[in-house]
């Protein structure tokens, strides 16, 4: 993914699980060294949901901690497990804040099966109860309803056209697009590697986190030859 980024003199923003950090403190390392933005996923990847306001606060600060340790900058951002910001953990914002995170992207806004807030606002707002941004990832509006438009599984199901022409879309209307991926999705081969080296994976988890992951590096060459890519950080710093 770096080299990817890198051939198009792109940089985003990654966010970093602690504990992965505490392991692979070099990979860390790397990706700031290559111009891009750490920020944190929280410690242990537990869902907010599946958490204590006062679990919650521990969780982040720890992974603040162990990332500032290792590259000497505190993150500024934020992203939930699987967009585990929900309504009924929306009390997690005001923590956020409290920890010294400037902005979140955490919120879904549209109405899904696991996650997801249907009347969360489509573009980066300002939380109404403290001081956070939130960073939400992009939808479209079609047939009087939001549809997700690229990232992880919708970026590899959805036809590479329509998710170029909804960020086009969202251009228009004079905002920016923020789509997501998982370094492992760049890795076509990962699944049988990892049965043919005796791992048993649930069918339905190598469906949904392996099918089509072929397109996903073409797919993202062509977004990157079409668009101008930057860290969510430095569109907060301009707020």
């Amino acid at each position: 993914m770096l080299q990817l980024l890198d051939g198009f003199g792109a940089r985003g923003t990654f966010f970093v699980l602690g504990r992965v950090a505490e392991s692979y403190p070099h990979l860390v390392t790397e990706i700031a060294d290559a111009g891009h933005e750490i920020a944190s996923h929280g410690y242990s990847h537990q869902l907010v949901t599946r958490q204590s306001p006062s679990q919650f606060r521990a969780d982040v600060a720890r992974s603040l901690d162990v990332i500032e340790r290792i590259v000497g900058v505190r993150p500024i951002g934020y992203r939930a497990p699987a967009f585990s910001i929900v309504d009924e953990t929306r009390w997690a914002g005001p923590i956020l804040a409290e920890l010294g995170i400037r902005y979140s992207s955490s919120v879904f806004p549209f109405r899904g099966r696991r996650y997801g807030i249907a009347d969360a606002a489509r573009f980066m707002h300002r939380w109404p109860n403290c001081d956070l941004m939130e960073v939400p990832l992009s939808t479209i509006e079609f047939a009087g309803s939001r549809w997700p438009i690229g990232g992880g599984g919708y970026f590899r199901l959805m036809p590479g056209a329509l998710t170029r022409a909804a960020m086009r879309s969202i251009e228009k209307e004079g905002r920016s697009a923020v789509l997501y991926f998982h370094p492992y999705e760049l890795d076509a081969a990962e699944m049988g590697e990892l049965r043919r080296d005796g791992w048993q994976i649930p069918r339905r988890v190598g469906v949904t986190q392996s099918l089509f992951r072929g397109r996903v590096e073409p797919r993202l060459r062509k977004l990157l030859s079409s668009f101008a890519v930057s860290p969510i950080g430095d569109a907060i710093r301009s707020v």
